[in-house]
């Protein structure tokens, strides 16, 4: 029986441990945001750049199916 107690005290013992573990990490600062944040801003205006050089040739194209389509008639 003082066998069993022990064994749940340790084991009691090894939960506590393992909790004040996962306490003890903090999550993410704010240095950390503004990074991210940074990285998201940079990829939204590269991204946006891309588009915008490409819509005039997307909008010719369009424009040109669309009176190809009507001419057809």
């Amino acid at each position: 029986m003082k066998l069993i107690v022990i064994a749940q005290n340790k084991l009691n013992a090894l939960k506590q441990a393992a909790f004040n573990c996962v306490k003890k990490q903090e999550g993410q600062n704010t240095i950390e945001y503004i990074i991210m944040l940074g990285v998201v801003v940079g990829i939204a205006l590269a991204v946006g750049m891309l588009v915008k050089n490409m819509m005039p040739e997307v909008f010719e194209s369009v424009k040109a199916k669309i009176i190809g389509g009507v001419n057809q008639d």
